[in-house]
């Protein structure tokens, strides 16, 4: 990965270098030019703007968090304030789910059009001995073919004892297309790991220090941790192609008439590593006295043929047909209460799905389904939408999802050193529908409502008499609403920026817990300084959600359980920022937390065990170059 990295920014810096020694100055093409396609073939380009919305996507993520509660150090995990339920997955899911979130699916991939080189450098402080990078660079050789190249590295030791995090993202992609355009192909290769220290959490004396803000423990580091000898890591590799030719096509001024055939293949190999030089007594009796290590695997290859037909009078039209190979599982044969328990869940997997989507004077009918037809797990998925858009400023849209899929993988299979971790389950399927509306206006600002309902919600919790957490299958329904509204407000020079969240379980409210208010408000000055040379953002972040039982981190499994004893929450949030532009150099000055500065950190938590980070001064940018 080093190797990488170092490769990409000499290939960068040289190619930045040889176009700044050209003695023939071109002019830059239009912004627009620079085009960036995504996995499902939407196209947009690249935007070197700033706004307040590019300052919500600074972090680590490099997506807006609004939802989401950060560990103390920068590559951790994030804890949930809301959900959603977008992925319309047809089988388990991997491990480790904790650790996904900065894990790039084949959907976060996107692929690139420009006319000429173009490079993204983003960078940013961390929290103690350690930065963060994320380094892109990609390039038309031809106009038909083109190739991009990243690395996103992060090494952060962190502020407490034992937290130290190191991933890497090494992403490549290519695309192609013959000059008729007929016959597109894309790839990419995608090779990632997520490596953390493990410590459980403050003891229980520390976490009365935390909570009394006692000075002589300022210095996070002098407080004590449950372990520092644990660490776990989600590694995986990946390799995706997609073709697809027009076999029909048919295009004049009256109409068009485009039949496509394609052809999706991918292999993906993750594995999740936990490893302990010595138990932890509160995680139960364990097989081992010494250096507790299990791996856990899965190979997935997939393929997919499809077929489009797209009329200017019908519509487009696609259907596929899916074969799936997984093989989940340990290396290890269990016996779990006098039974031999499998230590493998491997099969094959027959989908077929068909989609429709037509567009007619500002109003847009979508509608997609899929069905597993035969193999070793049922799924299925049903989702319809309708949207108008009156002109630019007004869109409103409404959609319906039905979506049937077993609990992921290690809710049905777990092994472990610790005996308390070991299990195999028949649940029954996650059932999921829901039933949402939106509304983007440019006026009156931007509003969803959502109300989601789950039957057999699967989900960890801590059993009575249990101290560790279990997979476990509600018997009641979940019922689940959600309402968010955002408007910015200009005032000259000055602007107020707001987004707000109200959300009411109905039902379920044992096994799904989520604070009822959560908002985020940005008052800020922004004006052009120095002849227009640069443009300046300065002002105050404020983010606040009420308490409730927020969910707890198990370093073993690296999930989230459901916990109902401790009620957290309910502390603002407060970042003072200045962020500035010059030509396609943006810069990022932010104070975060800064009202910790002041006491009163009681309720100033992440996860049960967990402190929130302390106040911090970052700095970062991001810099592009059009070459």
């Amino acid at each position: 990965m080093k190797k990488t990295l170092l490769l990409l920014i000499i290939l960068i810096t040289s190619a930045t270098v040889f176009s700044q020694s050209s003695p023939i100055k071109k002019e830059k093409p239009p912004i627009d030019y620079y085009k960036i396609i995504s996995t499902a073939r939407d196209t947009t380009f690249v935007d070197t703007t700033l706004s307040i919305k590019k300052k919500y996507k600074f972090n680590y993520l490099r997506s807006d968090n609004f939802e989401l509660l950060q560990f103390s150090n920068v590559g951790q995990a994030y804890n949930s304030l809301a959900y959603s339920f977008d992925r319309l997955n047809l089988k388990p899911l991997f491990a480790a789910q904790a650790h996904h979130f900065n894990y790039k699916e084949i959907e976060d991939v996107n692929y690139f059009n420009v006319p000429t080189p173009f490079s993204d450098l983003y960078f940013k402080t961390a929290y103690n001995q350690g930065q963060q990078l994320d380094a892109f660079f990609t390039v038309n050789t031809s106009p038909q073919f083109n190739f991009s190249v990243g690395y996103k590295g992060v090494r952060s030791l962190g502020k407490y004892q034992h937290i130290l995090t190191s991933t890497g993202n090494f992403l490549f992609t290519s695309n192609y297309h013959t000059k008729s355009k007929r016959y597109v192909a894309r790839m990419h290769v995608a090779a990632q790991d997520v490596f953390n220290q493990e410590n459980g959490g403050l003891t229980p004396t520390s976490l009365q220090f935390f909570i009394n803000d006692n000075p002589e423990f300022s210095d996070r580091g002098r407080l004590d941790v449950n372990f520092e000898n644990a660490e776990n890591k989600l590694e995986g590799l990946r390799f995706y192609g997609d073709h697809y030719y027009e076999l029909l096509s048919q295009r004049d001024s009256t109409g068009y008439s485009v039949l496509t055939i394609g052809n999706v293949l991918s292999y993906e190999d993750k594995y999740y590593k936990y490893f302990q030089s010595a138990p932890y007594e509160p995680y139960g009796p364990s097989y081992e006295s010494s250096n507790l290590d299990t791996k856990t695997k899965l190979e997935d290859f997939n393929a997919k043929a499809y077929a489009d037909f797209d009329n200017s009078l019908i519509g487009k039209i696609t259907a596929w047909t899916g074969y799936t190979n997984f093989n989940y599982g340990y290396n290890s044969v269990l016996i779990l209460d006098d039974e031999r328990i499998v230590n493998r869940i491997k099969g094959n997997i027959i989908e077929a799905g068909a989609a429709y989507e037509k567009e007619y004077r500002g109003f847009k009918l979508s509608g997609k389904g899929a069905i597993n037809v035969a193999g070793d797990f049922d799924g299925n998925y049903l989702q319809g939408a309708a949207s108008y858009n009156l002109n630019k400023d007004y869109n409103a849209k409404a959609s319906i999802t039905v979506h049937s899929v077993a609990p992921n993988f290690n809710f049905l299979l777990n092994q472990s050193d610790y005996q308390n971790y070991n299990w195999e389950n028949e649940l029954n399927n996650v059932k999921t529908q829901e039933l949402k509306f939106e509304i983007n206006t440019k006026k009156f600002g931007n509003a969803s409502v959502s109300y989601t309902g789950i039957d057999d919600y699967t989900y960890f919790g801590i059993k009575t008499n249990d101290s560790t957490p279990s997979p476990l299958q509600a018997s009641e329904r979940v019922d689940y609403l959600k309402i968010k509204a955002e408007k910015e407000f200009n005032f000259g020079v000055f602007a107020l920026d707001n987004t707000v969240m109200y959300q009411q379980v109905l039902s379920g409210e044992g096994v799904f817990n989520v604070p009822q208010i959560i908002t985020r408000n940005s008052l800020y000055y922004q004006d052009h300084l120095f002849k227009r040379a640069l443009f300046m953002q300065t002002g105050v972040t404020f983010k606040y959600f009420t308490k409730y039982n927020m969910n707890g981190y198990d370093p073993v499994l690296a999930e989230f359980y459901v916990q109902n004893d401790q009620e957290l929450g309910g502390f603002p949030l407060v970042d003072i920022f200045l962020n500035a532009k010059i030509r396609q150099t943006r810069i990022f000055f932010v104070y975060e937390n800064f009202t910790t500065l002041f006491g009163g950190k009681k309720e100033h938590f992440a996860a049960p065990g967990y402190p929130y980070k302390d106040a911090v001064l970052r700095f970062g940018l991001v810099w592009n170059f059009f070459l």
